[in-house]
């Protein structure tokens, strides 16, 4: 795992006016596409009872949510942006999604023990995130030059976390990244 440099971070302010830049709009036949790489695998890998999820780090059109709601699942939203609602991190789902948000954290630690913690016995960690593969790629790859992209992970980082916190994995793209919680 790769941190950047924190004298580098931004204020929360200029922080949400990157995000405002973004067009990620409900509408969007190509940001559905877009989100369908995590949508897709983490639909056929729930089953029916499998029902509640959060959309943790939604942005301003929470449209995986939307999309898992035309597909029959009962969503929530969190963002610390645009849906900053403490209730919703106060219950269990059966699914968290986390979609091009995990590279914004400050501290991926904490958020990472909250998503344990809302996720129901059998419950998915669904997160999409751009993978580095080795020092010298990272140094010339694009993403990190996103001065909100702070977090950047390895699949090896993945890898640690399944093994440490007893989880299925699961890698379904290059970007995707599923997470099964045990019965506990």
């Amino acid at each position: 795992m790769v941190f950047a440099d924190r004298n580098t971070l931004l204020t929360a302010q200029q922080e949400k006016a990157q995000y405002d830049l973004h067009q990620n709009q409900l509408d969007d036949q190509g940001y559905r596409k877009f989100l369908s790489r995590l949508s897709l695998p983490l639909l056929t890998t729930l089953t029916a009872e499998q029902n509640t999820g959060l959309d943790f780090g939604c942005g301003p059109g929470p449209l995986l949510a939307q999309m898992l709601t035309e597909a029959g699942k009962q969503m929530q939203v969190w963002d610390p942006f645009y849906a900053p609602e403490p209730q919703v991190l106060q219950q269990k789902y059966h699914f968290v999604s986390c979609t091009e948000a995990i590279e914004h954290f400050i501290n991926p630690a904490k958020e990472w023990s909250l998503w344990l913690n809302l996720l129901l016995p059998q419950g998915i960690l669904a997160v999409m995130t751009k993978r580095y593969t080795d020092q010298s790629s990272f140094n010339n790859w694009h993403y990190k030059n996103d001065p909100t992209h702070i977090s950047f992970f390895h699949q090896r980082t993945f890898e640690f976390l399944a093994q440490r916190d007893q989880l299925g994995l699961e890698f379904p793209a290059d970007d995707v990244v599923l997470f099964k919680k045990r019965n506990t």
